[in-house]
This record gives structure tokens, C-alpha cells and sequence, in this order.
């Protein structure tokens, strides 16, 4: 997890990349996962080429890899709010369990010989469905492991431990696979899921410190999608996201067809190219703080893009088995190099509070444009064959890049996502039930008329942020009688929901508080009124509904 403001190799100067292995856990777990991630590469490469042996439908094929991608666009949402909200380790355990269970079904049914396409996609899907779930818990549980000035670091470590496992795990799947057959990698692969069980079993997470109660989950799910709704910088970064990975996929949903169909090797061949692609990706890695230092974020991804659609094209014409290798290589450095890039700017546009959802989107997009990228392009190359759909996807890739003109990424010190911490709490007569809603806040300003056009403008910035935070209407009202005198009001679901808000305010937002704070002539602050609903029980979804027996808009009683 990378702070605002500041980016892996910044920190990587502060303290040695290798620090995080210092501690046991950290270590333990590393380690563990290492393994885990070996067999998971192992499991894709044993899944698509018995996918192979069943079916010689190339959109069938394909389809393998969107059945792994597709739990995560399914259920990125409700992953992420379980991230931020209930023990992750205790998600991660079940998870494991999970996932356990299913590579042993592939294992035994696969070793009983009553493989079918079907089956093989479903219990696949299941796979992908335990990978989603605990997705998001992995990607926050760092934060629970390490220092906070360790955590930068072990990012990168958790990147070089995915590499890693992704230029061993194809390789070792390729060879067992053309010796022992499928059944014997989806066993591995079941057994693999012991090592990070056993660690994290015995491994007692720390306890959450928080005033407020813990939000539940449909609540976090609202609160995550209205985030990302009223995040423009987020919006930027999946743009991005979703501009390479809808043809980026093209290349792993037919490599096996490549191999099999166009170079005519087996499914050794196919190991050994898709460890070429994780060599590469470690090697991405290791030049990418040297590339960040001569490139933007905005530049780096596009010129990586570029690289990657030459791959896909090349890919597509070369059939000569060292080239393969050599743009296997050169294609992996790209890719690692694009997705870190938009991996860190995911992480650097938003709050600690709402990280895991956040990240959990960005997981749906990228997984969801795999998905939807392979079914795509593997319905593409059964009409137009694998040369010319590969060739047609790096053109895209090309196309792709162009969003950089009219959506550019953040720049890391353009934010200071850090708690405000020094947001006053709401004044109150007395005791109040803080689930009751909805809650009804208005703030009275003061404006010079010859401030009023700059006024309105900077305001279109707090509603976004209103929003954002939790808000679930916002207006803005100028008096008929007094030009003078602004009128901004929002409603929240609750009274806990509105302490939260409180609790969102970064520094940037504190930022846009006093810009507007100066506008503001009146000699006391802009003064604060709260209103709580005077009926018993309401749902937020009714919160801007006329109660039962009120007349319809328009009329009079």
C-alpha cells in the first residue's frame, strides 16, 4: 500500500526492499504464498490445455480464463466491504478452505476420468470465486503485518513473490502436466493452499480500534460505489485500466491456441512461454524505479502499452519458438510495468477508510475486462483465426493508449489523502440513537455578490465531496430576498453515517474547506444546523421519498 504523496521507489530509498522479511509473519506468509501462487499458475496451464483435449472450440478455450476472471467481476463489491469491515484474516482462512476443496474436486474428478467442458468451467469458476473473496483482504491485510513505514516495501515483495510464482508455477505445471497429467496439478495445486492456512492459523490478527461501530455490509457497499462515483481521480485510473486490459487479455486467452494450433508444440512449450512472460514481468520489476525516474506515470504506462501491443501483434506472426521466448520476455516486462504503474495510482487517489473497496473495483475492472476481453476475443478468432485476432487486439492496445489526452492520471503529490483528524464533532441537546435517519444538515455562508460566480464554482467541488463521503442529496440555494446569503444542504442515511463523514475529512478536503472558508465574509464560520428525522424508522432508500398520505409534488393540501 503506497501513502499519498509518495511513491514505492521513494520509500524503497528510506529503508532496504528486503526489511518486511525481518519479521516471522511477514516472512511465513511470504513464503507460503510463494507456494500458493505456484500452484495456481500450475492449475491455469493444466486448465487450459485439458480444455484443449475436450473441446476444439476456440471460444470454449477461452473461456477458461474468463471463468477465473469472472468471480472477481461478480463479486469485487461485496469483497472489498468484507475486507474493510470483519476480520481479514478470518476471510483469508475461509477462503483457503475453500479453494482447497475445490482444486481437489478438479483433482478427483479429473483422476476418475469424468471430465467434462461443463464441469471443467464450473469448478474452475468456484476456484475464481474463493481468489475474489479474498482478493481485497489480501491486498489490505499488508497494513495488519508490517510497520507503516514497512508497508511500501512489502507491496513490492508481495509483487516480486507473484512474479516469481508466474515464471516457476507455468513451467513446473508444463512438465508435470506432459508426465503425470492434469489430475496430478490440480492435486498440487489443492495441496498448495495448505502452507498459507497453517500461517495465518496460527497467526492471531490484531484487534480494530474504532469509535464508531463497524459499518455493515450493504451500507459499505453503498458507501464504496458512491466513493468511486464522486472520485474523478479514480475514474482516470480505471479508464486506463480498462483501455489496455480489454485487449491486453487477447494474449492469455490464446496463447494456447498458439502454441497448439500455430507453432505445433505441446503443452511443455506452452509452460515455457508462460514462464518467459513471468521472467519478463520480474525483469519489468526490477528496471521499473529506474524507469519512474525518467518517465511520468502517464508516459510510463503509454510507452509499456506500446510495447505490449507489439507483442500481441508479434505474437500473432511470429512462429519461430526463440522468438516466442524472446517476446514472451519482453511482453511480461511490459505488462508488470503498465499494471504496477496503475496498481500504485489505484492506491495513491484514495483514503485509508475506503481503500479495500477502492481496490476491490479496480480488481473488477482489470479481472472483469480479462473476463469479458477473452470471451470477446476468443469468439473473434473462431471467425477470423488467431493470426488476425492478435494482430486486431495490438491495434487495439495502440488505439488504447490514446486515452492518456483526454484522461490523465493523478499526479502522487497531488493529494493529501491523510485523515484531517481535527473535524470537530457535531453539537447535539443531548443522548442520540445514532442509527435513526435520515439526517438533515445545513451550512449558511456569506458571499460578497462579486465572489458569488467563484463561490457557486468551488462548491461544485464540496458537493462532489459530500457525495463522495456519503451524502445522499445535495443542493446548493441562494436567498430571493438577500443575494448574500448561500444556502448548502445534504442529506445522509443516518446520524452514524453523518459521524463517519466526519471522520472522511482528508487533508486535501480540509484544503477546500478553507478556500471556501476565505469566500466566506461574515466574521463566525459558516453556521452548521442538523436536523434528524422526526419519524420513527425510515430506510434509507426512502430518505428522499414523500412519507405515506403526503400529497404528490405539485399539489396543495
Amino acid at each position: 500500500m503506497t501513502t499519498s504523496g509518495s511513491t514505492p521507489s521513494e520509500h524503497a530509498s528510506e529503508r532496504s526492499p528486503w526489511s518486511p522479511l525481518r519479521q516471522s509473519i511477514f516472512r511465513a506468509l511470504w513464503l507460503a504464498t510463494i507456494a500458493s501462487n505456484i500452484g495456481t499458475w500450475m492449475q491455469n496451464v493444466g486448465a487450459s490445455w485439458l480444455m484443449t483435449t475436450l473441446s476444439p472450440s476456440p471460444l470454449i478455450i477461452a473461456m477458461v480464463q474468463a471463468a477465473t476472471s469472472l468471480p472477481v467481476f461478480l463479486l469485487a463489491l461485496p469483497a472489498g466491504a468484507l475486507a474493510d469491515i470483519v476480520d481479514r484474516r478470518t476471510l483469508i482462512l475461509i477462503t483457503q478452505v475453500w479453494m482447497l476443496l475445490a482444486a481437489a474436486a478438479l483433482s478427483a474428478v479429473t483422476y476418475a476420468g469424468a471430465m467434462s467442458p461443463a464441469l471443467l468451467l464450473l469448478l474452475t469458476f468456484l476456484l475464481g470465486v474463493g481468489s475474489a473473496t479474498s482478493g481485497p483482504a489480501w491486498q489490505a491485510l499488508i497494513t495488519d503485518l508490517v510497520a507503516p513505514r514497512e508497508v511500501s516495501a512489502a507491496v513490492a515483495l508481495n509483487s516480486v513473490a507473484f512474479n516469481l510464482a508466474r515464471a516457476v508455477g507455468p513451467a513446473f505445471g508444463g512438465i508435470i502436466l506432459a508426465h503425470a497429467g492434469a489430475g496430478a496439478v490440480f492435486l498440487l495445486n489443492a495441496i498448495s493452499f495448505i502452507g498459507v492456512f497453517v500461517v495465518l492459523f496460527r497467526w492471531k490478527s490484531p484487534p480494530k480500534e474504532s469509535i464508531l461501530p463497524a459499518e455493515r455490509l450493504m451500507g459499505a457497499i453503498r458507501a464504496g460505489v458512491r466513493y468511486v462515483r464522486y472520485s474523478p481521480p479514480l475514474h482516470a485510473v480505471l479508464l486506463r485500466t480498462s483501455a489496455f486490459i480489454l485487449c491486453g487479455s487477447a494474449i492469455w486467452a490464446l496463447l494456447p491456441l498458439v502454441v497448439r494450433d500455430e507453432l505445433r508444440l505441446g503443452p511443455s512449450a506452452y509452460g515455457q512461454l508462460l514462464s518467459a512472460l513471468g521472467a519478463g514481468a520480474l525483469i519489468g520489476a526490477a528496471m521499473l524505479p529506474k524507469f519512474n525516474g525518467m518517465a511520468s506515470v502517464d508516459g510510463l504506462i503509454t510507452g509499456a502499452s506500446g510495447v505490449f501491443a507489439t507483442v500481441t501483434i508479434g505474437s500473432g506472426l511470429v512462429r519461430n519458438r526463440i522468438l516466442m521466448v524472446a517476446l514472451m520476455l519482453l511482453g511480461g516486462a511490459a505488462w508488470m510495468i503498465v499494471l504496477s504503474s496503475l496498481n500504485v495510482a489505484a492506491r495513491m487517489v484514495v483514503p485509508a477508510w475506503v481503500q479495500a473497496r477502492s481496490l476491490a473495483i479496480y480488481l473488477l475492472v482489470f479481472q472483469g475486462g480479462t473476463a469479458m476481453g477473452s470471451l470477446a476475443w476468443g469468439a473473434v478468432a473462431g471467425r477470423w483465426g488467431i493470426s488476425s485476432t492478435l494482430v486486431a487486439a495490438g491495434v487495439g492496445l495502440i488505439a488504447g493508449a490514446a486515452t492518456t489526452l483526454f484522461s490523465p492520471l493523478p499526479r502522487g503529490d497531488s493529494l493529501d489523502l491523510r485523515p484531517a483528524a481535527d473535524w470537530p464533532e457535531p453539537n447535539t441537546s443531548g443522548e442520540l440513537d445514532i442509527e435513526k435517519g435520515p439526517t438533515f444538515v445545513t451550512v449558511e455562508y456569506h458571499i460578497d455578490p462579486l465572489n458569488a460566480e467563484e463561490f457557486v464554482r468551488t462548491m461544485a467541488d464540496m458537493r462532489r465531496v459530500r457525495r463522495r463521503d456519503g451524502a445522499l442529496h445535495w443542493g446548493l440555494f441562494v436567498d430571493a430576498t438577500d443575494p448574500r446569503r448561500f444556502l448548502e444542504e445534504f442529506i445522509v442515511e443516518s446520524w452514524l453515517e453523518h459521524l463517519r463523514q466526519h471522520e472522511r475529512v482528508t487533508v486535501s478536503d480540509r484544503q477546500l474547506h478553507e478556500q471556501i472558508r476565505l469566500l466566506h465574509t461574515a466574521p463566525e464560520a459558516p453556521h452548521v444546523t442538523h436536523y434528524i428525522s422526526a419519524r420513527r424508522s425510515i430506510h434509507p432508500s426512502d430518505a428522499l421519498r414523500p412519507a405515506p398520505g403526503d400529497p404528490p409534488e405539485g399539489t396543495k393540501e
